[in-house]
């Protein structure tokens, strides 16, 4: 038994020549730029006030900060995109109610099948594992509108709440689901060691309904006639490339742990090493984005006016008094209408506000760490959702000038929606910079 621990260990040593050389074989990394975002390199800036303190909140105080390298959204989300989510939210509804309740001889083929295309015993399994997720679902099956429009479970709405006895989903019903670890309350001083505590706890699990306020049209503007844009702003194509609003703060980070969730699907079908997640940013990184590498200047174009040479406006705001049209726009407009800035992102001041990942205090700047600069609670942390308040960043198109500079910062409640607020994601970069690590050819 000896000789053989001896011959085992020289062999080890053998392949290294009894050099210390790391684990050999590891996959090459070379993480493309996502979908839709560019990169941002990592930088120190000035944050805050570039011009005038207008209000003279002290909200906003000048203070050096530094970011490390991040991807983000080149223009806010927009309907279509999170469309994207609802649908696959109401999908996912469907087929495990399609599973729970149908019929095996006509629904049966939301079930994955073995090689021999016989059901697999769902009974024994993970009942959500065995569902055939990318089985496309025959809406206007007889026993799937049996299923899905039974008034004590399904998901369209009951007979007695349809409008001209139109067939829709109940938004109501959209759901979501999710799970995110809680790393601050992990790190605390009473969890170390790590695994003190059993690390379930910092589990944390949400349900919430993700379907936008198309209501908000109207809530948001007293004797204002906007009901067309209720009617029509979220699902009607003419309104696809218009950024999303009516999400509040909750909505728009459920949207960003769905997000990762389907890309880390697709690593894990592929073998693949994870990327970061999305996140949304925090206030730091929305502003060093937004400023494009322009330190001190009060817009993302620069400054210090906000029409071009030729008097045109840059942004979609509200220039004048009781005037909203000047600037081209009368609400929200396209994505990317606009001029980007020198990092290539549209939008970042004006067509809508944006949510940041930040709890909104006026000391932020004062007690908050100069690297990677970010005041943010989890949603159990210290207060009831309905008590937070969350950055905003960018202005509006309601919104006079000083609220689309890129040092101004204003804030909502967490559980508020509003028709002149939207969102983007951001990514934490892998690595330092690009160019850091070796390349490979990549699957993405």
């Amino acid at each position: 038994m000896l000789l053989l621990f001896m011959a085992t260990v020289m062999a080890s040593c053998s392949k290294s020549n009894g050099e210390l050389i790391g684990i050999q074989d590891r996959e090459d990394w070379y993480q493309d730029d996502p979908s839709g975002m560019l990169f941002i390199p990592m930088g120190s800036y000035n944050m805050g006030a570039s011009d005038e303190d207008v209000p003279y909140g002290q909200a906003n105080p000048a203070k050096t900060v530094s970011v490390q390298a991040f991807y983000i959204d080149e223009t806010e989300i927009t309907n279509n995109e999170y469309r994207q989510f609802t649908n696959w939210v109401r999908d996912s509804i469907a087929h495990t109610l399609l599973a729970l309740y149908g019929s095996p001889d006509e629904v049966g083929y939301h079930f994955k099948t073995d090689k021999d295309d016989n059901f697999i015993d769902y009974g024994q399994q993970n009942f959500y594992n065995l569902i055939d997720w990318d089985e496309e679902i025959e809406w206007d099956g007889e026993e799937t509108r049996m299923v899905l429009e039974d008034p004590n479970g399904g998901i369209f709405l009951p007979e007695h709440e349809q409008f001209y006895h139109i067939r829709q989903i109940d938004t109501r019903k959209l759901n979501f689901t999710y799970f995110w670890i809680n790393y601050k309350a992990a790190s605390q001083k009473g969890n170390r060691s790590q695994g003190l505590i059993d690390r379930s706890v910092f589990i944390e699990t949400r349900t919430d309904n993700i379907y936008p306020d198309t209501l908000c049209w109207i809530h948001d503007f007293a004797y204002s006639y906007n009901e067309p844009m209720t009617q029509n702003y979220y699902w009607h194509p003419a309104y696809d490339h218009y950024p999303v609003v009516g999400v509040n703060w909750i909505q728009a980070r459920a949207f960003t742990i769905w997000r990762s969730s389907i890309k880390r699907s697709y690593h894990q079908s592929e073998a693949a090493s994870f990327w970061n997640d999305y996140r949304l940013p925090s206030e730091a990184e929305w502003e060093w984005a937004a400023r494009g590498g322009k330190d001190l200047n009060p817009y993302p174009w620069g400054g210090p006016y906000v029409r071009n040479s030729n008097g045109c406006f840059l942004a979609n705001y509200k220039p004048l008094r009781g005037n909203y049209v000047d600037d081209g726009g009368f609400h929200t407009l396209i994505v990317g209408h606009f001029a980007p800035n020198d990092y290539g992102l549209y939008d970042m001041a004006g067509n809508v506000a944006e949510w940041c990942e930040d709890n909104y205090a006026q000391a932020s700047y004062r007690v908050a760490h100069d690297m990677n600069m970010s005041v943010s609670k989890d949603l159990y942390e210290d207060f009831t959702v309905s008590s937070s308040r969350r950055v905003i960043r960018g202005g509006s198109w309601k919104d006079i000038g000083y609220y689309i500079q890129v040092g101004s910062r204003s804030y909502e409640y967490q559980d508020t929606t509003k028709a002149y607020i939207g969102f983007r994601n951001v990514q934490t970069y892998l690595g330092r910079a690009k160019g850091d690590g070796p390349k490979s050819s990549a699957i993405y």
